[in-house]
């Protein structure tokens, strides 16, 4: 147990104040006052089992980091079923690139705009910052009818799903999971992705940067990158992909100049993406061009933005190009010898593979091309394939490998964590279903999302849990135009509580 000397956040301001439910919007304005990367919890669940002493909740914390918070049962419901609730509590940190926004310090700046609530410049953590605030209202209360709960915090999913992977077997006494990590109000999701990393890594001849050229700097920006499961399939650029090619072209275009200025021109430096988990955004490179060819590279340049904002006007609106003149580097990657990689790049897939034949408009594999760094000849690609299937994951996988390998790259595989395979007779499905149609007059749309939920781990911890997963409307989750529906947070929070009631009372306790 950490020292009682910690005192949890108090919020900068009162943005929520007003919204209901209110438990709820007060917890998470604290917690937006919290730094919660991941990998870098600590304030946050501190703030938790701070929470949890002053209410005389029992809590623990598993090998793993994950914090376990209980609570008894209402008098009369007892032998209810045991319910765990679960969610993250890190969050993507993803910024403009203006913002001087620190993740590791600085409380997020919350903006309401009509119904929707938004954090400016940065990532609103409500990816599964509401989810989580949820859970501890609930726990918190003295009010709301339940029987035996567990509310499980996991740490490090964005990551990779560290906590998830190292939760400790045996710990949690709950027969029903709920996890509340979904982003669509009105659906109960049944089953997701399960994911592996591709790391991809070359090293290149660099050489110093050689007298007779202008160094560039060229960035792309203005892109709405996103969540690269929840999004990968709605055509968005990826700011990667378009350097890439952008790049290919002036390395071609470089066998076309005299003897000599070819040798000239090369890449110093470039960088793209940040986060496995979601579509680039932006990216920067630093090129030498020979003097003497300056006008026909800015040309270039400009044709290539022109067919970009012809192919991509409907989605990415903000598609930006800037050029701008700066110092050379030390170092520089001749362009012949980044040809290979960039014609790898464009050959590996990124995007929707392949839908699901049960489920419309549900992407079964994808791929994300995630990220680029090139430095002093240091050339390293990292991508994030997913699947809801097994098979599906491998063929992915071995698309990426075939594309890397024709250029001499090493790439290896890792951080594999399993999807969640839908249980249509579930028992839980089939009481949720029916709160929903007593509680809204309609039955939920059942669905599997694309993107890794931790149910599938955790399933593999605890095969005898029964699991469904739901949550508000939260819109561009991992990217700084995340932002959530307001009213849908008091409906989510509705069928919470009336799920925790039904589910516990005597008549309706499931088998």
């Amino acid at each position: 147990m950490m020292s009682s000397s910690f005192q949890p956040a108090t919020s900068t301001s009162a943005v929520l104040a007003d919204l209901s439910p209110q438990p709820l919007w007060h917890l998470f304005e604290q917690l937006s006052a919290l730094p919660r990367p991941s990998k870098q919890e600590e304030a946050v669940l501190r703030w938790l089992e701070t929470l949890a002493d002053q209410r005389g909740l029992a809590h623990l914390r598993d090998s793993a980091g994950n914090l376990i918070i209980r609570k008894a049962a209402c008098p009369g419901r007892e032998q209810a079923p045991g319910i765990v609730m679960q969610c993250h509590v890190d969050m993507v940190g993803q910024k403009r690139p203006a913002s001087q926004h620190d993740f590791t310090r600085d409380p997020l700046r919350l903006r309401l705009e009509n119904d929707w609530l938004h954090a400016t410049d940065t990532t609103l953590g409500a990816d599964n910052g509401l989810g989580a605030m949820a859970m501890l209202a609930v726990m918190l209360s003295e009010d709301i009818p339940h029987g035996p709960l567990e509310a499980l915090f996991t740490v490090d999913e964005e990551a990779g799903m560290g906590g998830a992977k190292g939760l400790q077997a045996g710990l949690l006494t709950g027969s029903l999971l709920l996890n509340l990590d979904t982003e669509e109000e009105g659906e109960l999701y049944v089953g997701c992705a399960g994911g592996i990393d591709a790391n991809i890594h070359k090293t290149l001849p660099s050489q110093a940067v050689p007298a007779g050229g202008t160094t560039y700097e060229i960035r792309i920006s203005g892109l709405r990158g996103g969540h690269s499961g929840i999004d990968i399939h709605r055509g968005r650029g990826n700011a990667v992909r378009l350097m890439a090619s952008l790049l290919l072209g002036i390395c071609e275009w470089a066998d076309t100049l005299a003897p000599g200025m070819a040798d000239t021109l090369g890449v110093c430096e470039w960088h793209g993406g940040s986060l496995r988990n979601a579509i680039a955004r932006d990216s920067v490179a630093r090129v030498v061009i020979p003097d003497t060819h300056s006008n026909e590279f800015e040309s270039m340049c400009q044709h290539y933005l022109t067919v970009w904002q012809q192919q991509l006007q409907a989605v990415e609106p903000g598609l930006q190009l800037a050029l701008t003149a700066t110092t050379p580097g030390t170092q520089l990657t001749p362009a012949r010898c980044l040809v290979p990689m960039l014609r790898a790049m464009l050959c590996c897939p990124h995007g929707a593979l392949r839908m699901c034949d049960d489920f419309t408009g549900v992407v079964e594999t994808s791929n994300n091309l995630a990220s680029v760094h090139l430095e002093q000849g240091q050339l390293t690609v990292q991508c994030l394939a997913r699947s809801t299937l097994e098979a599906g994951r491998d063929q992915a996988c071995e698309t990426i490998r075939c594309a890397f390998a024709l250029a001499g790259a090493d790439i290896t595989f890792g951080n594999a964590y399993p999807g969640w395979q839908p249980a249509a007779s579930s028992p839980l499905l089939q009481q949720m279903q029916a709160i929903h149609t007593d509680l809204f007059g309609t039955p939920a749309k059942i669905q599997v999302i694309h993107a890794g939920l931790e149910c599938g781990m955790l399933q593999a911890k605890y095969p005898h849990w029964d699991m469904i997963s739901f949550g508000p409307t939260i819109q561009g989750a991992h990217s700084p135009d995340e932002r959530v529906h307001i009213p849908s947070v008091q409906r989510f929070w509705d069928y919470l509580l009336a799920a925790l009631d039904r589910l516990s009372a005597p008549a309706s306790a499931l088998a």
